[in-house]
């Protein structure tokens, strides 16, 4: 079956994105108002603010959508709209929110528009950079309107890696990583564009991420020529409904290989309730 026609749907999404990192600023260094949904899950006033704006926004012009947001889950399809195969807004207002509340730029904005179980419009928009990330399936990727492509480093040794060290230094590798440098970016989103654009070579978190979290930036990195798939080499399906992907391995197609392979060394004997390393 064809993908119906994007073209309005992609310019009313990008003007709110656009004016929902308008909103976003207005709170940076603002000190908003924060708590935690639930343990170790903290989110602030410009999150719902930017959530409404997205909602009113995109089901104001196409009511008979799916939603799903990280802000409003439970509303996920409050249009009616069938999650399998209808067109479904799938929404992080702010990826990142611990770097949003303690005044560092690493937070970014997602809207994905997926149709059955595929991304065919995604932008992540970090305003506090000015760096706009957009895609469309099959008609490549570009920030601030110009084409962004993975870098070619394609070997373990030497590559920009982004992630968190303990990860790295865990004791259940068969063997130790090789020598790279690591930096640390708390938005997933905007690690997997950063590589999409070639600042990094990959990106690797362990942590299982919800639709909302990646599957914006995982078109971006798809029409840059990177890979992103869970530590097993799959790749993701998103329905709609809220679930979970399987972590992140995010390159471009010869060292994301080489990622997976590296994966199949690490055997963990980790209490079922422990933390996992590598998190967010």
């Amino acid at each position: 079956m064809p993908v119906p026609d994007l073209k309005q749907r992609s310019e009313v999404a990008r003007a709110a994105v656009r004016e929902a990192g308008a909103l976003a600023m207005s709170f940076f260094k603002q000190d908003p108002k924060t708590w935690e949904k639930a343990e170790n899950d903290p989110v602030s006033e410009a999150d719902i603010a930017i959530d409404a704006l997205l909602k009113e926004k995109l089901l104001g012009i196409f009511p008979n959508d799916g939603w799903l947001s990280e802000e409003s889950v439970h509303e996920r399809d409050a249009s009616g709209a069938d999650a399998v195969n209808d067109y479904v807004w799938v929404i992080d207002p702010i990826d990142g929110t611990r770097a949003f509340i303690a005044q560092k730029p690493h937070f970014t904005i997602c809207v994905a528009l997926v149709w059955q179980g595929k991304t065919q419009l995604g932008f992540v928009y970090n305003p506090a950079m000015d760096e706009f990330f957009e895609a469309a399936r099959n008609q490549g990727a570009t920030c601030n309107d110009e084409p962004i492509f993975v870098g070619d480093h394609n070997v373990l040794a030497g590559c920009k890696m982004l992630g968190y060290h303990d990860m790295y230094a865990h004791k259940h590798w068969r063997k130790p990583w090789p020598e790279f440098e690591i930096s640390i970016v708390n938005s997933i989103a905007y690690r997997i564009v950063l590589v999409a654009r070639g600042d990094h070579d990959a990106c690797v978190n362990l942590r299982p991420q919800n639709d909302w979290d990646i599957a914006a930036a995982d078109l971006v990195l798809h029409e840059a020529g990177g890979v992103c798939t869970n530590r097993q080499g799959a790749p993701y399906r998103f329905h709609g409904r809220g679930g979970k992907n399987q972590n992140v391995l995010a390159a471009n197609p010869v060292l994301q290989k080489k990622l997976v392979r590296k994966f199949e060394e690490f055997e963990p004997r980790i209490p079922k309730n422990a933390q996992t390393p590598g998190g967010r």
